[in-house]
């Protein structure tokens, strides 16, 4: 849906209640530290989204608590458009671990656009005699295998999650502080395989150190077109990536959240950000307003039965 329709959309025109949006300087929070993905994605995207708003736009992490501490910054702002939320998949698991947050993640926010995706993959470590998602399968029925992840209950941690249960297997879950330290450990055969981004698995792969075995999205990505996705080796639903999403407060006008998303649609068809966001393991998105508010509601409660199902707690 989401890669297509980003060219496919017509050309949007401000809406009147916005022509004098933005007023003054805008602001986005990325609420990860700064030089991961998410933050190296913003800091491309919202130069070029500046340039057609007329106005500057300040990135600014605000990290701690799994992404809530710079959501509850943006909760707490004005609902005017100047300042910004640049969430991540967190964004839907939060609610269902974490008690006592100061805003409500399913009422606080509009949605503006699921930004970009980076996909996650499932490497294995070179010596496991395993070329296919089958072979991994039939072996982890006789043995306990490894799988490190980027983290507890990221995006990384409930793909895996959702495979083993789905294919009915059981494994170790080993998390990290980032995707490239379970890489690393992958790379040193300390780990059997790993479930991270593509971003993150794909230098020990480069280096002959690893292979991958499957991409958990829906369609293969053209960032790796050769590798196989989950349900096309026969294991269905197995279409968890981790992203970047842009919203604002709750309350902002719906002129004003058009005239973001057009800016935002309009530098994600750039040339130079989409070849940079390839250098990132990023592939663009740019879903309106509606479909993204259709992803977020669908992916809460999905996460919700995973997170369940899967037992998965906060560290």
């Amino acid at each position: 849906m989401q890669r297509r329709a980003l060219l496919a959309l017509p050309a949007l025109a401000l809406p009147a209640a916005a022509q004098g949006f933005p007023t003054r300087p805008m602001r986005v929070v990325v609420p990860f530290a700064a030089g991961g993905a998410a933050d190296s994605a913003a800091r491309t995207i919202f130069p070029r989204m500046a340039e057609r708003l007329g106005q500057p736009i300040v990135v600014e992490n605000r990290t701690g608590a799994g992404g809530s501490i710079g959501g509850a910054e943006v909760a707490r702002a004005p609902a005017d458009g100047h300042t910004l939320l640049f969430d991540a998949s967190s964004h839907l698991v939060n609610p269902h671990l974490m008690r006592g947050l100061p805003f409500d993640y399913a009422t606080a926010f509009a949605p503006i656009s699921q930004v970009v995706t980076f996909p996650q993959v499932l490497a294995v470590k070179v010596d496991l005699p395993v070329n296919t998602l089958a072979e991994f399968v039939a072996l982890a029925r006789t043995r306990v295998m490894s799988i490190g992840t980027q983290g507890n209950a990221t995006a990384g941690h409930l793909g895996l999650a959702t495979f083993l249960r789905t294919a009915g297997i059981n494994a170790t879950h080993v998390p990290y502080r980032g995707g490239a330290d379970a890489a690393r450990d992958l790379a040193a055969g300390t780990l059997d395989g790993v479930f991270i981004t593509m971003l993150s698995a794909r230098p020990i792969v480069e280096s002959g150190r690893a292979r991958f075995l499957a991409v958990a999205s829906a369609q293969r990505t053209t960032l790796r077109p050769l590798v196989p996705t989950f349900g096309e080796q026969g294991v269905v639903g197995v279409e968890i990536s981790e992203w970047a999403s842009l919203f604002a407060p709750a309350g902002t006008p719906p002129a004003i959240q058009l005239a973001i998303f057009g800016a935002l649609r309009e530098a994600l068809s750039l040339a130079e950000v989409r070849e940079r966001l390839a250098g990132l393991g990023a592939e663009p998105v740019g879903s309106t307003p509606e479909e993204f508010a259709r992803f977020v509601e669908q992916g809460r409660a999905q996460a919700g039965v995973t997170v369940r199902d899967a037992n998965i707690r906060l560290e």
